[in-house]
């Protein structure tokens, strides 16, 4: 099966105002829909960031791919990697790490490989998890992912999250998401507050959910002596500490001197940042991204080198929508050293998708592996026509916090070993 067709469909959906340490989500999020048709008729699905820099790469390779075989994996990416012949995309928001052109060509490759994959699947009536060596798992666990918010994006009618500014709303928050999707585990994200009140709104999850993992992720907000007060006063009640502080060498300064793991998606986030982390001893748990890493078959790779060195295995997420989740469904479910919780922004796009409804729910917070061959999931071509519209109306063409936080904050400054 050769590709005959690929259409690149840019869209964008409403997004809470959540904070960060580089800033606040804009009110409208950006992703790219990949479809590829083989000349035998079958259709793949694939999804990825929409910002300008990622479109214009991917509208630059697509014509290189026409013709190539849906299973020829290698010539796919050598395709993707001459089509884009060195070029660095880096991100504005800068929460998952330093780009290489490594990272760019993996990058954009990607939702390629995730479309041939789901036409493969289709075609031989397999699931995606099938073809990646057979699920392990029927239903991927997900995390309960917390944000610092305000109630609404300014000048807008408050969202039904409600604000969450301090212990007691990021209890509430958790109580909701628990109450709506059953997760198992907790995910606080950091770097928004001075480290003594995050580690208070820590200490309320404890408190209020005894017993429920918990995890908190500054986005390197802390130097490496602040990271280490942290994790020691968090003993004990922390499942992780995800990249509290910068870079592969600040991190292994922190790592021997706190009691729990430290986990990372930002110091260690493509092939060649392996080796010194594991020669450092800079992390216990690699969030893995099939976005970024190159798409599924990559990420398994990676997972297999995690195991080799004794690194745990979670999933990192931003801001996505349905084939997404279908595709993280399908890598985590036939991935053996996954051993944590997937991160997922679903519960926070609230119903929003470009996915028919019903093959993707949440059960006790774990989704279970789609019945269907390839990702199990079809298109809405009514909510991509909607989200298209959107994006072409918002004037939003890249996703950029710190940007949209200095229009209500002149002077606010990103938050980069900080405190």
């Amino acid at each position: 099966m050769r590709i005959r067709d690929l259409t690149i469909t840019p869209v964008a959906f409403r997004d809470p105002p959540l904070l960060n340490a580089s800033g606040v989500h804009e009110p409208w999020a950006l992703r790219a829909i990949v479809e590829i048709v083989t000349d035998e008729g079958v259709t793949g699905l694939g999804e990825t960031y929409g910002d300008l820099a990622q479109l214009e790469r991917l509208h630059a390779v697509a014509p290189l791919l026409t013709g190539i075989d849906v299973h020829a994996h290698h010539a796919l990416y050598a395709a993707v990697a001459a089509g884009l012949g060195g070029d660095v995309v880096s991100d504005r928001h800068g929460l998952i790490g330093a780009s290489t052109p490594r990272k760019t060509v993996d990058s954009v490759f990607s939702p390629f490989e995730v479309a041939c994959l789901d036409i493969r699947g289709k075609a031989a009536g397999l699931r995606v998890a099938d073809l990646l060596g057979g699920p392990v798992r029927d239903a991927v666990p997900y995390s309960a992912y917390l944000f610092y918010k305000w109630a609404a994006h300014p000048g807008a009618t408050p969202d039904r999250f409600g604000a969450a500014l301090d212990p007691a709303g990021i209890v509430a928050q958790a109580r909701l998401f628990i109450e709506e999707y059953g997760f198992g585990s907790i995910k606080l994200k950091g770097g928004v507050l001075p480290p003594d009140q995050e580690i208070d709104a820590v200490l309320a999850l404890h408190d209020a959910f005894p017993g429920v993992p918990l995890r908190l992720d500054p986005n390197a907000a802390w130097t490496p002596e602040t990271s280490v007060r942290v994790g020691t006063a968090l003993a004990g009640v922390l499942e992780y500490l995800e990249d509290p502080t910068p870079g592969i060498e600040g991190m292994a300064q922190v790592a021997p001197q706190v009691p729990m793991p430290l986990a990372t998606n930002m110091c260690v986030v493509t092939h060649e940042h392996l080796p010194p982390a594991v020669a450092q001893g800079a992390i216990g748990v690699l969030l893995t991204d099939h976005h970024y890493w190159g798409g599924l078959l990559r990420s398994s790779h990676v997972a297999s080198l995690c195991d080799t060195f004794g690194i745990e295995l979670s999933m990192h997420s931003n801001t996505h929508l349905g084939i997404s989740l279908a595709a993280m469904t399908q890598l985590a479910a036939a991935t053996p050293g996954l051993t944590h919780a997937c991160d997922t922004h679903t519960p926070w796009q609230d119903g929003q998708d470009v996915v028919a409804p019903g093959a993707l729910r949440f059960v006790d917070g774990a989704v279970p592996l789609p019945e269907g061959p390839g990702l199990g999931v079809e298109l809405d071509r009514d909510a991509l026509a909607r989200m298209h519209r959107q994006y072409l109306d918002c004037g939003v063409r890249h996703r950029d916090d710190t940007a949209y936080m200095r229009t209500f904050a002149p002077d606010f400054v990103p938050k980069r070993a900080h405190w």
